[in-house]
């Protein structure tokens, strides 16, 4: 029990939070709600676009995910809380979260099937060294680009859930080219775990 309260501070409880909201937003993109006896309606944006109130609400749900993540980290460098565990946890939250709706996204055909693919890919590679290099130094906390590639990203899917809202009035796929570059520095961010931790890998 002494252990179980060392682990779950309180920057790991948030975390622990956005997998359980997670889990409620990829329902609910899944899910249509028709069926469960919750009827949605369609707002008229222009004539020729229809925003979809469930995207709208998992927006919302999403934006709020991805706040915590960047409040669990700060508080946990603010207070001297980080542990092994929490940025374990952490990574696990960010997955669940992100490629859970760009596997959802792709398959409705909001964004190419290809950018869950290689988001997907890459994770397998860097758990991969993670995994290694962790068994002799610890746990590998995420790198520069790895930061930034979650930045992006949270940011261009929330514009997704929001329909691009409002750049698509006005013919800006903002969320397209956010989540396009935090592809590429996925790409980016694995390449350098590679170099930062080869000597564990030979």
């Amino acid at each position: 029990m002494r252990d179980v309260k060392k682990y779950m501070n309180l920057p790991n409880k948030i975390t622990l939070s956005r997998i359980i909201l997670s889990f409620f937003i990829l329902i609910l993109l899944i899910v249509p709600l028709e069926r469960i006896g919750i009827s949605t309606k369609e707002l008229v944006v222009t004539p020729s676009l229809r925003v979809d109130i469930k995207y709208l609400i998992c927006g919302v749900l999403f934006l709020i995910a991805a706040c915590s993540d960047f409040i669990d980290g700060y508080i946990a460098r603010k207070n001297n809380m980080v542990t092994d565990f929490g940025k374990v946890l952490d990574a696990i939250a960010d997955k669940f979260l992100v490629n859970g709706v760009l596997i959802i996204l792709a398959y409705q055909g909001f964004i190419s099937v290809i950018i869950p693919v290689v988001i997907v890919s890459r994770d397998i590679a860097v758990d991969a060294i993670k995994m290694v290099a962790g068994n002799k130094s610890g746990a590998v906390a995420a790198s520069k680009a790895g930061k930034i590639k979650t930045i992006l990203m949270m940011s261009g899917v929330t514009l997704m859930l929001f329909y691009n809202l409002p750049f698509e009035i006005w013919g800006l796929r903002i969320a397209d080219m956010l989540i396009m570059t935090a592809t590429v520095f996925s790409v980016v961010s694995a390449v350098e775990y590679y170099i930062n931790n080869k000597k564990y890998l030979m």
